[in-house]
């Protein structure tokens, strides 16, 4: 395979040890590497940034808040609006980033991650017009109205799999509502968050308004759940750590959002498009190499289908383009780092213990060096295994058998996640009667991840609170006052 440091527009040179801090770069001397996945060979040196780092990030943020809280929310709107503009026309170049940092198929990073990036700075850029509260009637004698104000400075903690994605769904609503933001982003993949702080000052984003600190969790996420300067808490990852933010920002009695884990069950009925359900069961667990919060691996089929739909599977998943994630045909890439690839293997190994029968893939392919393992389905779990109700974040597919519709509802709802669900029906009254009774923020009937802007989405259970997207998201980033004016 090509190493990453030779392909054009990577941008190895965008952080060689810097943090992003009150508009200017800094150089630190502390270090650590950032890993090509589909190679293993380090791309370029990261800076770790200590508490010290972090204190100086916050106090930038507080010192800019109350310029770019009082910035009429017109003049936020073009700014966002630009950045809109710039990351179409930089798309390339962020694509190229994005991938080799992750591992993302280019092909995948342009047309999705890229492309909703830019939706989302102009879905935000709108809103920030509209932020305002209301008059109110009341017996007392008095003009009583509400404002919106925000909250002041986010912390935003993003994860290692849709690193543009879930920054910007963060960053963009917090700097819509006027708020300021300090980012950290996973120590897997760090690079575009740098990337796109440069082209946030480029669209005229005013110094401080948004800080980037790289480094690890136990070290700089810590400092900012605690730090007295963080005014609210923006987390997206597992949720064990998911417990853990909450707790920490509960005793500093800080406002939080938390999206987490997801084990998303997807449904087909008896009464499904067969063709349509396997292809769409296949994307929804090997898209983006099954390291989607919001994938699907539980598969559920009814009775009559679940040998068709079983042959389709193992038929049809061995050809899916695994490799090279620089090649426009790759459709899965290599997992974003060998942790991950290592803890994909343990389940597959407990799936076996446990009696599963692997009907395709189930180890890794033969590639040179990096971190891939193929897309695996497995059939014949018990209900209870850990493979079932756990969270693999990988290209695993576990199938399990129905026979009414509510055993199906049932084994959707039965672990502790809540995330996203699925299902797959020609009955319209089903779709809507089996979409109210499954216990997830987000469900999709005959396909899978059809997500905008406008539609929020969020856990229930384990899976975290709190709405990502949509008006709702903007909402969580400011607070009402409420002033009521005597006219006695």
């Amino acid at each position: 395979m090509t190493a990453v440091e030779e392909r054009p527009g990577t941008r190895p040179d965008i952080a060689p040890g810097r943090l992003f801090v009150g508009g200017r770069w800094t150089e630190t001397t502390d270090r650590f590497d950032a890993v090509d996945p589909a190679t293993g060979r380090t791309l370029t040196s990261l800076a770790r940034a200590s508490a010290a780092d972090v204190d100086a990030a916050v106090a930038a943020a507080r010192q800019a808040f109350d310029g770019w809280a009082a910035t009429p929310g017109r003049e936020r709107a073009r700014v966002l609006h630009r950045v809109a503009d710039l990351v179409r026309a930089r798309a390339d170049e962020i694509a190229a980033v994005e991938s080799a940092d992750v591992g993302k198929p280019i092909s995948l990073c342009r047309a999705v991650d890229v492309e909703t990036v830019a939706e989302q700075y102009e879905y935000y850029s709108a809103l920030a017009q509209g932020v305002d509260g209301a008059t109110r009637q009341i017996p007392i004698p008095s003009h009583a109205y509400t404002r919106r104000e925000p909250l002041g400075v986010v912390a935003a903690i993003t994860p290692f799999n849709f690193p543009l994605i879930l920054s910007t769904s963060k960053i963009a609503p917090a700097l819509a509502a006027g708020n300021t933001v300090v980012h950290k982003p996973a120590e897997d993949t760090s690079l575009s968050a740098l990337l796109m702080a440069e082209l946030l000052a480029e669209a005229g984003v005013p110094d401080g308004v948004l800080n980037v600190v790289t480094g690890f969790g136990a070290e700089i996420g810590e400092a900012l759940l605690s730090h007295p300067g963080i005014d609210k808490v923006a987390f997206t990852g597992s949720t064990a750590v998911g417990r853990h933010a909450a707790s920490v920002a509960g005793e500093h009695l800080k406002p939080v959002t938390l999206e987490l884990g997801g084990n998303a069950a997807h449904i087909v009925f008896e009464d499904a498009d067969v063709e349509q359900a396997v292809a769409t069961a296949i994307k929804a667990f090997v898209f983006n190499t099954g390291q989607f919060c919001m994938g699907g691996p539980r598969l559920l089929v009814a009775d009559a289908l679940y040998d068709t739909v079983l042959g389709a599977l193992a038929e049809a998943v061995p050809h899916v383009p695994v490799g090279d994630p620089f090649d426009p045909a790759t459709v899965v890439g290599p997992m974003a780092g060998e942790r991950h690839r290592a803890k994909v293997e343990q389940y597959v190994e407990l799936a076996r213990a446990d009696g599963g029968r692997i009907v395709a893939g189930g180890g890794r392919p033969d590639i040179d060096g990096g971190f891939f393992f193929q897309p695996t389905v497995i059939a014949d779990l018990p209900a209870d295994s850990r493979v079932v109700q756990e969270e693999i974040f990988g290209p695993v597919l576990t199938v399990q058998r129905f026979t009414t519709e509510d055993e199906a509802v049932a084994l959707a709802n039965s672990t502790p996640y809540g995330l996203a669900a699925g299902l797959q029906t020609t009955n319209l009254a089903r779709a809507h009667r089996v979409a109210a009774r499954l216990q997830a923020g987000i469900v999709w009937v005959n396909d899978w991840a059809m997500l905008d802007p406008a539609i929020p989405f969020g856990g229930v259970k384990d899976s975290g609170f709190g709405r990502e997207y949509g008006p709702e998201s903007l909402d969580a980033y400011t607070r009402t006052k409420s002033v009521v004016i005597s006219l006695a």
